[in-house]
Protein backbone atom coordinates (compact mmCIF):
# COMPACT_ATOMS: atom_id res chain seq x y z
CA UNK A 1 0.00 0.00 0.00
CA UNK A 2 1.10 3.53 -0.79
CA UNK A 3 0.96 5.13 2.72
CA UNK A 4 1.13 8.60 4.46
CA UNK A 5 3.21 8.97 7.47
CA UNK A 6 0.28 9.18 9.94
CA UNK A 7 0.25 7.17 12.90
CA UNK A 8 -3.66 5.97 13.50
CA UNK A 9 -4.43 4.60 16.99
CA UNK A 10 -7.85 2.25 17.62
CA UNK A 11 -9.58 3.94 20.26
CA UNK A 12 -11.95 1.25 21.99
CA UNK A 13 -15.11 2.11 22.98
CA UNK A 14 -18.00 1.11 25.83
CA UNK A 15 -21.52 0.21 25.20
CA UNK A 16 -22.45 3.95 26.40
CA UNK A 17 -19.63 5.55 24.10
CA UNK A 18 -17.25 6.57 26.55
CA UNK A 19 -13.76 5.47 25.42
CA UNK A 20 -11.82 2.29 27.29
CA UNK A 21 -8.38 3.37 29.41
CA UNK A 22 -6.02 1.47 26.61
CA UNK A 23 -6.80 3.46 23.63
CA UNK A 24 -6.34 6.66 25.76
CA UNK A 25 -2.70 5.39 27.19
CA UNK A 26 -1.83 4.65 23.29
CA UNK A 27 -2.33 8.05 22.42
CA UNK A 28 1.04 9.26 24.36
CA UNK A 29 3.34 6.88 22.85
CA UNK A 30 1.42 7.35 19.90
CA UNK A 31 2.02 11.38 19.42
CA UNK A 32 5.83 10.77 20.51
CA UNK A 33 6.28 8.44 17.33
CA UNK A 34 4.13 10.53 15.09
CA UNK A 35 5.64 13.47 15.65
CA UNK A 36 8.85 11.72 14.67
CA UNK A 37 7.88 9.83 11.49
CA UNK A 38 6.46 12.99 10.46
CA UNK A 39 2.75 12.48 10.53
CA UNK A 40 -0.40 13.39 12.18
CA UNK A 41 -1.69 11.43 15.29
CA UNK A 42 -5.20 10.13 14.19
CA UNK A 43 -7.45 8.61 16.95
CA UNK A 44 -10.15 6.33 15.34
CA UNK A 45 -13.76 5.66 17.12
CA UNK A 46 -15.89 3.42 16.33
CA UNK A 47 -19.45 2.67 18.46
CA UNK A 48 -22.89 4.07 18.99
CA UNK A 49 -22.97 7.55 21.07
CA UNK A 50 -19.13 8.10 21.05
CA UNK A 51 -18.70 11.59 22.25
CA UNK A 52 -17.60 10.88 25.72
CA UNK A 53 -15.21 9.00 23.40
CA UNK A 54 -14.27 11.40 20.84
CA UNK A 55 -13.36 14.41 23.39
CA UNK A 56 -11.51 12.38 25.39
CA UNK A 57 -9.17 11.63 22.28
CA UNK A 58 -9.28 15.35 21.95
CA UNK A 59 -8.21 16.22 25.13
CA UNK A 60 -5.23 13.53 25.22
CA UNK A 61 -3.52 14.24 22.33
CA UNK A 62 -5.27 13.50 19.00
CA UNK A 63 -4.11 15.85 15.99
CA UNK A 64 -7.38 14.74 14.50
CA UNK A 65 -10.45 12.28 15.10
CA UNK A 66 -12.18 9.90 12.65
CA UNK A 67 -15.59 8.09 14.46
CA UNK A 68 -18.00 6.16 13.21
CA UNK A 69 -21.33 6.58 15.45
CA UNK A 70 -24.25 4.08 14.41
CA UNK A 71 -26.33 1.45 16.59
CA UNK A 72 -24.75 -1.66 14.61
CA UNK A 73 -21.20 -0.45 16.84
CA UNK A 74 -22.71 -0.11 19.86
CA UNK A 75 -21.38 -4.02 20.55
CA UNK A 76 -18.45 -5.14 19.38
CA UNK A 77 -18.65 -7.61 16.39
CA UNK A 78 -15.82 -8.93 14.43
CA UNK A 79 -17.16 -8.53 10.99
CA UNK A 80 -18.70 -4.75 11.76
CA UNK A 81 -15.61 -3.47 13.36
CA UNK A 82 -13.48 -5.58 10.60
CA UNK A 83 -15.43 -3.87 7.54
CA UNK A 84 -15.44 -0.47 9.27
CA UNK A 85 -11.67 -0.20 9.95
CA UNK A 86 -10.80 -1.54 6.50
CA UNK A 87 -13.13 0.96 5.05
CA UNK A 88 -10.89 3.75 6.67
CA UNK A 89 -8.10 1.96 6.03
CA UNK A 90 -7.89 1.71 2.65
CA UNK A 91 -8.89 4.80 1.62
CA UNK A 92 -6.56 6.90 4.20
CA UNK A 93 -3.80 4.52 4.01
CA UNK A 94 -1.62 5.41 7.53
CA UNK A 95 1.74 4.07 7.66
CA UNK A 96 0.75 2.69 11.37
CA UNK A 97 -1.90 1.12 13.45
CA UNK A 98 -2.08 0.98 17.25
CA UNK A 99 -4.69 -1.58 18.94
CA UNK A 100 -4.92 -1.90 23.01
CA UNK A 101 -4.14 -6.20 23.13
CA UNK A 102 -7.80 -6.31 24.55
CA UNK A 103 -10.08 -9.28 23.96
CA UNK A 104 -11.65 -7.21 21.41
CA UNK A 105 -8.02 -6.02 20.06
CA UNK A 106 -6.86 -9.50 19.74
CA UNK A 107 -9.94 -10.39 17.73
CA UNK A 108 -10.07 -7.26 15.53
CA UNK A 109 -6.38 -7.01 14.59
CA UNK A 110 -5.19 -10.72 13.06
CA UNK A 111 -8.72 -10.33 10.89
CA UNK A 112 -7.52 -6.54 9.88
CA UNK A 113 -4.25 -7.88 9.17
CA UNK A 114 -5.60 -10.82 6.82
CA UNK A 115 -7.91 -9.13 4.99
CA UNK A 116 -4.74 -5.98 4.35
CA UNK A 117 -2.14 -8.48 3.55
CA UNK A 118 0.46 -7.04 6.22
CA UNK A 119 2.12 -7.95 9.32
CA UNK A 120 0.90 -8.04 12.57
CA UNK A 121 3.37 -7.96 15.94
CA UNK A 122 0.99 -8.57 19.20
CA UNK A 123 1.04 -8.13 22.67
CA UNK A 124 3.81 -5.33 22.50
CA UNK A 125 5.15 -3.72 25.56
CA UNK A 126 7.33 -0.82 23.08
CA UNK A 127 7.93 0.83 19.96
CA UNK A 128 10.40 3.07 18.39
CA UNK A 129 11.01 4.44 15.31
CA UNK A 130 13.74 2.33 13.47
CA UNK A 131 16.40 5.56 11.96
CA UNK A 132 18.01 2.85 9.43
CA UNK A 133 14.52 1.84 7.95
CA UNK A 134 11.94 4.53 8.83
CA UNK A 135 10.27 1.84 10.10
CA UNK A 136 8.38 0.97 13.81
CA UNK A 137 10.95 -0.95 15.98
CA UNK A 138 8.19 -3.35 18.37
CA UNK A 139 9.13 -4.99 21.11
CA UNK A 140 7.54 -8.04 22.56
CA UNK A 141 8.84 -10.07 25.59
CA UNK A 142 8.95 -13.91 25.64
CA UNK A 143 6.81 -16.03 27.29
CA UNK A 144 9.02 -16.34 30.22
CA UNK A 145 10.11 -12.80 30.33
CA UNK A 146 13.71 -13.49 29.87
CA UNK A 147 14.39 -11.96 25.92
CA UNK A 148 12.90 -9.04 24.59
CA UNK A 149 12.10 -9.67 20.29
CA UNK A 150 12.42 -6.74 18.13
CA UNK A 151 10.35 -6.92 15.09
CA UNK A 152 10.14 -4.76 11.93
CA UNK A 153 7.42 -4.90 9.06
CA UNK A 154 9.58 -3.37 6.15
CA UNK A 155 7.50 -4.42 3.46
CA UNK A 156 3.97 -4.23 4.27
CA UNK A 157 1.72 -1.38 5.25
CA UNK A 158 -0.46 0.00 7.50
CA UNK A 159 1.78 -1.38 10.68
CA UNK A 160 -0.14 -2.94 13.22
CA UNK A 161 0.65 -3.83 16.63
CA UNK A 162 -1.58 -4.45 19.48
CA UNK A 163 0.12 -3.37 23.01
CA UNK A 164 -1.14 -4.77 26.19
CA UNK A 165 -3.43 -2.28 28.45
CA UNK A 166 -1.23 -0.75 31.78
CA UNK A 167 2.03 -0.38 29.87
CA UNK A 168 1.83 3.02 29.12
CA UNK A 169 0.19 5.61 31.70
CA UNK A 170 -2.32 8.10 30.55
CA UNK A 171 -1.44 10.95 29.05
CA UNK A 172 -2.21 14.24 30.98
CA UNK A 173 -5.39 15.76 29.89
CA UNK A 174 -5.75 19.01 27.99
CA UNK A 175 -7.54 21.13 25.83
CA UNK A 176 -10.09 19.87 23.43
CA UNK A 177 -7.35 20.33 19.97
CA UNK A 178 -8.48 18.04 17.20
CA UNK A 179 -10.28 18.29 14.19
CA UNK A 180 -12.89 16.34 14.22
CA UNK A 181 -14.37 14.12 11.43
CA UNK A 182 -17.67 12.17 11.40
CA UNK A 183 -17.56 8.93 8.84
CA UNK A 184 -20.29 8.28 7.00
CA UNK A 185 -20.33 4.07 7.39
CA UNK A 186 -22.95 1.46 7.75
CA UNK A 187 -23.16 -2.22 8.35
CA UNK A 188 -26.25 -4.74 7.50
CA UNK A 189 -27.32 -6.07 11.15
CA UNK A 190 -28.26 -9.62 9.02
CA UNK A 191 -24.31 -9.58 8.10
CA UNK A 192 -23.23 -9.91 11.84
CA UNK A 193 -22.93 -13.65 12.33
CA UNK A 194 -22.54 -13.28 16.25
CA UNK A 195 -24.80 -12.10 18.68
CA UNK A 196 -23.51 -11.45 21.88
CA UNK A 197 -26.38 -13.14 24.53
CA UNK A 198 -24.98 -12.16 28.41
CA UNK A 199 -21.69 -10.17 29.57
CA UNK A 200 -20.20 -11.67 32.73
CA UNK A 201 -18.59 -9.18 34.80
CA UNK A 202 -15.08 -10.01 35.24
CA UNK A 203 -13.31 -10.65 38.87
CA UNK A 204 -10.82 -8.37 37.95
CA UNK A 205 -12.25 -5.63 36.20
CA UNK A 206 -10.47 -2.17 37.02
CA UNK A 207 -7.47 -4.17 37.90
CA UNK A 208 -5.37 -2.15 35.52
CA UNK A 209 -6.41 1.00 37.34
CA UNK A 210 -6.57 -0.28 41.00
CA UNK A 211 -4.61 1.91 43.01
CA UNK A 212 -3.69 -1.08 45.59
CA UNK A 213 -2.97 -4.72 44.17
CA UNK A 214 -2.80 -7.66 46.72
CA UNK A 215 -1.02 -10.16 44.72
CA UNK A 216 -0.72 -14.04 45.64
CA UNK A 217 1.88 -16.71 44.40
CA UNK A 218 2.58 -20.57 44.88
CA UNK A 219 3.41 -19.85 48.11
CA UNK A 220 0.31 -18.68 49.19
CA UNK A 221 -0.46 -22.55 49.42
CA UNK A 222 -4.40 -22.71 48.31
CA UNK A 223 -7.38 -20.96 48.27
CA UNK A 224 -7.53 -20.16 52.22
CA UNK A 225 -4.39 -18.62 51.76
CA UNK A 226 -5.84 -16.05 49.22
CA UNK A 227 -8.72 -15.45 51.45
CA UNK A 228 -6.00 -13.91 54.02
CA UNK A 229 -4.90 -12.05 51.12
CA UNK A 230 -8.58 -10.60 50.23
CA UNK A 231 -9.15 -9.61 53.88
CA UNK A 232 -6.07 -7.54 53.44
CA UNK A 233 -7.28 -6.09 50.03
CA UNK A 234 -10.65 -4.95 51.38
CA UNK A 235 -8.52 -3.34 54.20
CA UNK A 236 -6.56 -1.38 52.59
CA UNK A 237 -9.39 -0.49 49.57
CA UNK A 238 -7.54 -2.62 46.73
CA UNK A 239 -8.23 -6.13 44.78
CA UNK A 240 -6.93 -9.18 44.28
CA UNK A 241 -4.77 -10.39 41.79
CA UNK A 242 -2.06 -13.37 41.48
CA UNK A 243 0.61 -14.97 39.34
CA UNK A 244 0.37 -17.26 36.66
CA UNK A 245 1.43 -20.53 39.09
CA UNK A 246 -1.29 -19.95 41.35
CA UNK A 247 -3.90 -19.26 38.52
CA UNK A 248 -2.80 -22.73 37.38
CA UNK A 249 -3.58 -24.50 40.54
CA UNK A 250 -6.72 -23.08 40.27
CA UNK A 251 -6.51 -21.03 43.52
CA UNK A 252 -8.35 -18.08 41.33
CA UNK A 253 -9.68 -16.87 38.31
CA UNK A 254 -7.27 -16.55 35.12
CA UNK A 255 -8.93 -13.03 34.98
CA UNK A 256 -6.97 -11.83 37.92
CA UNK A 257 -3.78 -12.97 36.64
CA UNK A 258 -0.57 -10.41 36.08
CA UNK A 259 2.54 -10.52 34.29
CA UNK A 260 3.48 -11.32 30.66
CA UNK A 261 0.15 -14.06 29.89
CA UNK A 262 -1.89 -11.84 32.11
CA UNK A 263 -2.57 -8.01 32.70
CA UNK A 264 0.26 -5.32 33.10
CA UNK A 265 -0.55 -3.21 36.26
CA UNK A 266 1.18 -0.24 37.43
CA UNK A 267 -0.63 0.58 41.14
CA UNK A 268 0.50 2.85 43.97
CA UNK A 269 1.38 0.06 45.77
CA UNK A 270 1.22 -3.94 45.12
CA UNK A 271 2.31 -6.17 47.70
CA UNK A 272 3.67 -9.41 47.09
CA UNK A 273 2.75 -12.36 48.63
CA UNK A 274 4.11 -15.65 48.05
CA UNK A 275 5.56 -14.97 45.18
CA UNK A 276 9.39 -15.93 43.77
CA UNK A 277 9.58 -13.64 41.14
CA UNK A 278 9.55 -15.32 37.96
CA UNK A 279 10.52 -12.78 35.09
CA UNK A 280 7.08 -13.38 33.45
CA UNK A 281 5.38 -12.18 36.72
CA UNK A 282 7.70 -9.50 37.19
CA UNK A 283 7.49 -8.07 33.82
CA UNK A 284 3.62 -7.41 34.46
CA UNK A 285 4.20 -5.63 37.56
CA UNK A 286 7.67 -3.99 37.81
CA UNK A 287 6.18 -0.45 37.63
CA UNK A 288 4.12 0.10 40.31
CA UNK A 289 4.78 2.69 42.47
CA UNK A 290 6.13 0.81 45.41
CA UNK A 291 6.28 -2.39 45.90
CA UNK A 292 6.07 -4.84 48.78
CA UNK A 293 7.39 -8.37 48.78
CA UNK A 294 7.14 -11.43 51.52
CA UNK A 295 8.74 -14.17 51.12
CA UNK A 296 10.63 -16.76 53.52
CA UNK A 297 13.32 -17.36 51.08
CA UNK A 298 15.72 -14.23 51.42
CA UNK A 299 17.11 -14.66 48.02
CA UNK A 300 13.52 -15.17 46.06
CA UNK A 301 14.15 -12.48 42.72
CA UNK A 302 11.32 -10.84 43.91
CA UNK A 303 13.41 -8.91 46.48
CA UNK A 304 15.46 -7.60 43.55
CA UNK A 305 12.56 -5.12 42.32
CA UNK A 306 10.79 -4.31 45.80
CA UNK A 307 10.81 -1.37 47.65
CA UNK A 308 10.71 -3.24 50.87
CA UNK A 309 10.37 -6.85 51.80
CA UNK A 310 9.90 -9.00 54.80
CA UNK A 311 11.58 -11.90 55.37
CA UNK A 312 9.01 -14.04 56.97
CA UNK A 313 5.70 -16.34 56.88
CA UNK A 314 3.13 -14.69 54.99
CA UNK A 315 0.41 -16.10 57.71
CA UNK A 316 2.63 -14.89 60.43
CA UNK A 317 3.10 -11.56 58.63
CA UNK A 318 -0.15 -10.63 57.08
CA UNK A 319 -2.24 -10.66 60.45
CA UNK A 320 0.24 -8.46 62.16
CA UNK A 321 -0.24 -5.91 59.24
CA UNK A 322 -3.96 -5.97 60.04
CA UNK A 323 -3.95 -6.09 63.45
CA UNK A 324 -1.86 -2.59 62.84
CA UNK A 325 -4.22 -1.58 60.04
CA UNK A 326 -7.51 -2.33 62.73
CA UNK A 327 -5.23 -0.31 65.40
CA UNK A 328 -4.32 2.47 63.48
CA UNK A 329 -7.92 3.00 62.48
CA UNK A 330 -9.30 2.43 65.95
CA UNK A 331 -7.19 5.82 66.78
CA UNK A 332 -8.34 7.95 64.54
Amino acid sequence: METNRDLWVFVETREDGSARDVGIELLGPGRDLAREQGGKLVAVVIGCGVKAAVGAASRHGADQILFIDSEEFRRYSTDAYVAALDHLLTRQSPAVLLLGATPNGRDLAPRLASRLDTGLVSDCTGMALDRDTGCVLWSRPSVDGSVTASVLCPTRRPQLGTVRPGVFPLPQAGEDRAEVTKVDFTFPTDAIRTELLEVLPEESAGLEQAPVLVAGGRGVGGPQGFALLRQLADALGGQLCATQAAVEEGWISPACQVGLTGKTVRPRLYIACGISGAGQHLAGMRDAETIVAINRDPNAPIFGVAHYGVVGDLFEVLPAFLEQLRDRRSSL
